[in-house]
């Protein structure tokens, strides 16, 4: 089982809550700077399981059923959040807007324990999902809450993984941390494929005839080893990279030389997972877990970044200020008035204020 780091790293001492936390990529990441995990929570029982095995700590359930009273006191706050649509009928309304959503239960969360920093993930979809207007509300909503947000596109093969994963990350501060944040720059090309494939993989994981002889009737790789990808329009192309693990995508989407599926070791590496890190349950739980799972060196690039600007903008995070926020029944239906005044713009790549120009 693999523990958190604790007492060394550019983290030590600091705590982190883990929100949608799937199997730990967050957490993976965190650990290696030394901070210490106080909450996680996911609604899939078999990838609580997983945290559970690797992390040895038992994630809470539904963020819906999660009282924000009940969630311990922390500096950094992750998740890795479902797109969902929000309002856009009549006024502006904010944070009220998001209300009935995923989102909301996280903001109402940030509002309650007013973490230093946030650090959350989505689809890159979510830049233009509903012309933009869902990103922007919600960048809104973190700066009604008092934190300055920005947000960029980032590619795990430009940080060290041998897969072509872009999500969207949105770091978030407090207004007494985080001054002077700087998104991470590349750090070369990917690694090859074969630091990541097995050798000797058992029969199961290869496709069946019929399908490997019509991948070779429709495509020539031109390289010696490649991970063969198969488009929703049928159309196949080959690299010496993955493409991005999906959930819900077919068994085989993604075969090695056209022949054979990803085993669960090979795709914990294509998203950086350490060596000691193990799934539970069965092969397709491992697809499912592995294809909504965060890349963890992308994780680990932006979070030592952002540990850098807090460091350096106060050395310590001090107490929490006061948000002047009122959430009615712990967050789930009461009334909501949000009177923040820290101010929302943000320098860098795409700040809240600028981002909420989109949804006018």
């Amino acid at each position: 089982m693999g523990k958190d780091s604790g007492g060394t790293g550019a983290g030590a001492g600091l705590s982190f809550a883990d929100m949608f936390c799937g199997i730990g990529g967050f957490h993976a990441a965190a650990a290696d700077f030394g901070m210490r995990c106080v909450f996680a929570c996911d609604i899939d029982a078999e990838a609580r399981r997983a945290y559970r095995r690797n992390f040895g700590m038992d994630p809470a359930g539904d963020i819906n059923d999660i009282d924000p009273a009940d969630i311990p006191d922390h500096d950094v706050l992750f998740a890795g959040f479902p797109c969902q649509p929000f309002s856009i009928i009549g006024a502006m309304k904010g944070f009220d807007d998001t209300r009935g959503t995923l989102f909301f239960s996280l903001a109402t969360a940030i509002a309650a324990k007013r973490p230093a920093a946030l650090l959350l993930e989505n689809v890159r979809q979510l830049t233009t999902h509903n012309k933009g207007r869902t990103l922007a509300r919600i960048l809104g909503v973190l700066g009604e809450l008092g934190y300055r947000a920005e947000w960029r596109v980032l590619n795990a093969l430009d940080y060290g993984l041998a897969q072509k994963r872009e999500r969207v990350f949105i770091a978030g501060f407090r207004d007494d941390a985080g001054a002077g944040f700087e998104w991470p720059e590349p750090v070369g090309p990917p690694p090859s494929l074969g630091s990541v494939l097995e050798r000797d993989v058992p029969a199961r994981y290869f496709a069946s005839e019929m399908i490997r002889a019509k991948r070779r009737e429709s495509h020539t790789s031109p390289y010696d080893v490649a991970i063969w990808h198969e488009n929703k329009g049928g159309n196949v192309s080959s690299h010496p990279f993955s493409c991005a693990l999906r959930a819900g995508a077919s068994y085989n989407y993604l075969l090695v030389n056209g022949e054979r599926r990803l085993t669960p070791r090979e795709m914990l590496r294509l998203q950086g997972f350490p060596e000691w890190f193990a799934l539970v349950g069965s092969y397709q739980q491992a697809r499912r877990q592995t294809g909504n799972a965060v890349p963890v060196p992308v994780v680990r690039a932006v979070l030592g970044e952002m540990l850098g600007a807090m460091d350096a903008s106060q050395g310590t995070l001090g107490p929490r200020p006061r948000c002047n926020a009122s959430v009615g029944a712990g967050g789930r239906g009461g009334a909501a008035e949000f009177c923040c005044d820290a101010p929302v713009g943000a320098s860098g790549c795409a700040s809240a204020a600028e981002t909420a120009a989109l949804a006018l």
